[in-house]
C-alpha cells in the first residue's frame, strides 16, 4: 500500500558503493563526537521543500554469526527508503537511513542507541537482529521511538512502540511438522538450536506440534554461538535415532552445522527443519548438503506471486545482477520500512473505518497484513531444499 499524497502541499559480490553516503553509527569504544546522520547519496526531491529530514535508525547485525544477512538486509532497506522518497516520504517527509550495527556481538548497542534517541538524531527504529538483542533495545529506549522489529521471532512481543511484522513460531512450526509428519512417517525428533531465547521457546512449541502429530522428542541440544565443532551433537543424534531434526540456528552458525551434519553421512537418514535459512545461507551450505532440507518461512525468492515478481524486478532494476540475494530476512526490511510509512501515514488511516487500529496493510513482496499483537497475517510456505534454491511444497 503507497501513501496517499494527494495534497495542496550475505554476498561478496555486493556493489558496495550501492551504500555510499550511508553512515554507519560505531558501536563499541570510541572518541565522543557529534552524532550527525548522512542522507543517502542523491538530491532532496523539491515536493517535499522544507520539510525535516524524518531519520530511520537502521539496526542491522553487520558482523559475528548473523552477520552473513546484513548486505540483503540494507539492499532491501535501502530500495524501500527510495520507494518512499519517490511518493510522499514518512508523514511526508523526506526518510534517511543511519545504520547502526545490532549483531549480538556489540558490546554497545543499548548505549550508541541511548544517545541517538535521547539526542534527537533518529525518529523511528527498524531492524532486524536476533531476540536477545531486540530485548536489549527495548530495555535501553523502547516506548520512546516507534520500533519496527522485522524478522521471524518467537512470539508474543507486547511492549508498547514495539510492532513486530515477521513470522512467530507457531504459525511456522505447527502446519510445518504436521506435514512433514504426516508425508515422511517423522516419529522421532531431535531440537537442536543456539542458547538464547527464540530457540528455547520455539522448542517449547515444538514439542507441543510434534506431540500433536503423533511423534516424540527424543533428544535435545543447545549450543554456543560459533561452536566450531559439532561432533558431540551429531554423536548424540545418532544415539537418539532420530529420524528428524529441527535446526534453530542462526546465521553462519546454520551454514556450518548443515555441513557437518551432512559430511557425517546424516543426510540421507535424517529429515531436517528450520524456520530460518534463506538463500543466502543455502548457497553458504553448498548443493551437496541440502538433501532432505526442508525451511518453514513466510517468504522465498522463488514464489511466483505477482507481488514478488514486481518486487524483485525493481531490486534488480536498483542494485544490479551482483545484488545482494534475496531472501526471507533481506525482505522483512523492505516490508518494515513501508510498515512504519503506513502506521504513520494520516491518509491511509482517515480511509479505513477502524483507524489506526490492526489489521493494518502495508507494501510488502508477500501480500502482509498487521494484525496487532506482535503478528502478521501473510502466508506460510514448506519449502524442500534443490541445489542452491528452494521449491515450495506447500502453502498454509
Amino acid at each position: 500500500m503507497q501513501p496517499n499524497c494527494s495534497t495542496s502541499s550475505a554476498s561478496l559480490n555486493f556493489p558496495m558503493h550501492a551504500l555510499r553516503g550511508l553512515e554507519r553509527v560505531p558501536v563499541g569504544p570510541r572518541e565522543p563526537r557529534p552524532l550527525r546522520p548522512r542522507r543517502v547519496a542523491g538530491r532532496r526531491e523539491p515536493r517535499f521543500g522544507l520539510a525535516p529530514v524524518y531519520r530511520i535508525g537502521l539496526c542491522v547485525p553487520m558482523r559475528g554469526s548473523a552477520g552473513i544477512w546484513g548486505p540483503s538486509c540494507l539492499a532491501s532497506a535501502q530500495l524501500a527508503e527510495a520507494e518512499l522518497n519517490q511518493a510522499c516520504g514518512i508523514s511526508r517527509r523526506p526518510c534517511e537511513l543511519q545504520l547502526i550495527d545490532a549483531a549480538a556481538e556489540s558490546p554497545d548497542v543499548e548505549s550508541t542507541l541511548t544517545e541517538l534517541v535521547e539526542g534527537g538524531q533518529v525518529d523511528a527504529l527498524v531492524g532486524m537482529c536476533i531476540s536477545s538483542v531486540r530485548q536489549r533495545i527495548v530495555g535501553a529506549v523502547g516506548g520512546t521511538v516507534p520500533f519496527i522489529y522485522t524478522c521471524l521471532y518467537e512470539g508474543g512481543a507486547s511492549t508498547p512502540g514495539l510492532f513486530a511484522i515477521g513470522e512467530t513460531s507457531l504459525r511456522q512450526l505447527l502446519p510445518s511438522i504436521a506435514w512433514l509428519s504426516a508425508r515422511h512417517k517423522t516419529r522421532r525428533w531431535m531440537l537442536v538450536g543456539n542458547d538464547y531465547v527464540w530457540p528455547r521457546v520455539s522448542h517449547r512449541i515444538a514439542q507441543t506440534c510434534i506431540t500433536e502429530s503423533g511423534g516424540e522428542v527424543v533428544a535435545q541440544a543447545f549450543v554456543r554461538f560459533g561452536l566450531e565443532d559439532y561432533s558431540q551433537v551429531l554423536d548424540q543424534l545418532r544415539k537418539s535415532r532420530a529420524d528428524a531434526v529441527l535446526i534453530s540456528m542462526v546465521g553462519q552458525d546454520a551454514v556450518d552445522f548443515n555441513r557437518a551434519f551432512a559430511r557425517a553421512g546424516l543426510s540421507t537418514k535424517v529429515l531436517r527443519l528450520s524456520c530460518a535459512i534463506e538463500e543466502n545461507q543455502l548457497l553458504a551450505i553448498g548443493a551437496e548438503n541440502t538433501e532432505n532440507l526442508h525451511v518453514a518461512l513466510g517468504y522465498f525468492s522463488s514464489l511466483d506471486t505477482d507481488a514478488n515478481l514486481s518486487f524483485k524486478q525493481r531490486y534488480r532494476r536498483r542494485f544490479g545482477e551482483r545484488a545482494p540475494t534475496l531472501n526471507s530476512i533481506g525482505q522483512s526490511l523492505y516490508e518494515g520500512m513501508h510498515f512504519l510509512a503506513t502506521l504513520l501515514d494520516d491518509d491511509a488511516h482517515a480511509s479505513r473505518p477502524s483507524g489506526r487500529q490492526a489489521p493494518l496493510p502495508y507494501a510488502s513482496a508477500r501480500s502482509a497484513i498487521y494484525v496487532g499483537g506482535g503478528a502478521n497475517h501473510a502466508p506460510m510456505y514448506l519449502a524442500r531444499a534443490e541445489g542452491h534454491s528452494f521449491r515450495v511444497l506447500a502453502r498454509f
